[in-house]
Order: structure tokens, then C-alpha cells, then sequence
């Protein structure tokens, strides 16, 4: 389970279809012990990019919330005296949805100072807080680190990095490639993302500006061999060429 929200809030909060950039840097901050309040400027200036290598399904967490005693549920504001004011006209149930990723995999690259990265690394393999992927009902399953790779862009790691999908997923894919989605940090890239937080700061709360990236995709090996009695087009080989009616299996 996975939930990368962003600046959703109150009764609906949504996730994104991969790990965003406040969500991986949090995950980051909780593991090196960083107070909420404690500055992000170095982390700010990790590149990211991210390799869909499992996309998973979406789960909608329908809720429903009221009180025992039939009570009418109290509002956001409070009065003078600080205490919760009734909700006017009287709201006897609260409704929220909360979305999450289910049975999705990724592999994400951060770019930076190798010294940090190498401080970053040790800190996600020690934790000193309890780490989430993107909300705190979702901990990690496995292990989360992949390892330094000095001097490499993100590009090229995200082409080195296995497969990381699961193997019942695994075995849906035929061929000995597979094509991956993946999105990168880079100045001059094609689209925007409102990710970049200014703080985890509860007292504050978190602003989102922009960051530049692009999208592309990345073909690395399956483990698979190819049978050698299959001549059917394969369309996640690239020395296949284009065969659109192969993805329908045909």
C-alpha cells in the first residue's frame, strides 16, 4: 500500500500514480531524524527520478464518521474559549475517501552531493523514525535502499537498477525486455509538477511549488528467455518493431 498525496486535504485525499517529490523527501527526513520543522534546503536540491516498474491498481478507502451519542459532529472552528463549536446546521455524518496504490512498485534515483547521498543511504537503512510510503498507515514491505551509484545520472541508473517487479507480475510479461515509464527531473523538460514542499511543519503547513520534468520511457531486460517456438511479435522487445494489434495478444 502507497499514497502520494499532495495538496489534497480534509475529506478526499488523493494520491498520485507514482512517488512524489515531497513524499520521497519525507520519507528521506523521518529516516535521518530531521524534526518537522528542521530545514529542507539540502534535500530541495536532490534531482528525482522515478521508474513505474510495477503501476499496482487504485483502492478507494470509503469512511464514514459520527458520534456513539447521536450528537451532532463538531466543526473546524472554535469559539472563544477554544472549545470545538457544533457544526450549523447540524451535521450528524462525516464522509471521507482516501486513495491509495495497491501492489505497485517503483525504483527511484535521486541525484545530489555524493556525500549526502552517502549520509542518506546509511540513514534509510538505520532509520531513526518509523518510515511510510507517502501516509502513515502505508509502511514499507521490504527493503528500501538500492545502493549508491556515484557519479551516474539519473537516466543511466534507472536503465542499470533490475526489474524490481513482483513475480506473479513478472510472469504476465513475455519477451526478454520490457518498456517502463519514468519521470525525471530536468530543467528542460516538457511538463511541470506543484510537488517541491516548503516545509512538513504541521503548525504551518506545507506550500507546493513547481519543478520541471520529462517523461520517457526505459527498456531494460526481463530475465526472461524467449521461447524459441513463439514467432509472435513481442511488443515490449524493441528489436520487434511496431506492432500495435500484438499488445491485444493477437
Amino acid at each position: 500500500m502507497q499514497s502520494w498525496g499532495g495538496p489534497s486535504r480534509y475529506n478526499r485525499r488523493d494520491t498520485q500514480p507514482r512517488p512524489t517529490k515531497s513524499g520521497v523527501l519525507g520519507l528521506l527526513a523521518a529516516a535521518a531524524g530531521r524534526p518537522r520543522e528542521a530545514s529542507l534546503t539540502d534535500l530541495l536540491g536532490l534531482d528525482l527520478g522515478v521508474r513505474v516498474d510495477q503501476p499496482g491498481s487504485l483502492l478507494r478507502d470509503y469512511q464514514t464518521v459520527s458520534d456513539h451519542r447521536g450528537l451532532p459532529l463538531p466543526s473546524s472552528q472554535v469559539n472563544a474559549k477554544g472549545m470545538q463549536k457544533k457544526t450549523s446546521p447540524a451535521k450528524y455524518t462525516g464522509v471521507t475517501q482516501r486513495y491509495y496504490l495497491q501492489d505497485a512498485v517503483f525504483t527511484v534515483a535521486l541525484r545530489g552531493p555524493s556525500a549526502l547521498l552517502t549520509t542518506l543511504d546509511h540513514a534509510i537503512r538505520h532509520p531513526a523514525f518509523p518510515l511510510f510510503l507517502g501516509r502513515r498507515s502505508c509502511p514499507p514491505t521490504g527493503p528500501l535502499s538500492l545502493g549508491v551509484h556515484p557519479d551516474a545520472e539519473l537516466t543511466s541508473v534507472l536503465e542499470s537498477v533490475p526489474w524490481q517487479a513482483a513475480p506473479h507480475h513478472r510472469s504476465r510479461v513475455r519477451g526478454t525486455h520490457v518498456t517502463l515509464p519514468a519521470t525525471i527531473e530536468d530543467p528542460h523538460g516538457e511538463d511541470t509538477i506543484g510537488d517541491v514542499p516548503d516545509t512538513y511543519d504541521l503548525r504551518t503547513g506545507t506550500a507546493f511549488t513547481d519543478r520541471t520534468v520529462r517523461h520517457t520511457w526505459i527498456t531494460i531486460p526481463t530475465g526472461h528467455q524467449q521461447p524459441a517456438t513463439d514467432d509472435r511479435p513481442n511488443p515490449n522487445d524493441p528489436a520487434s518493431g511496431h506492432d500495435p494489434f500484438a499488445l491485444l495478444g493477437w
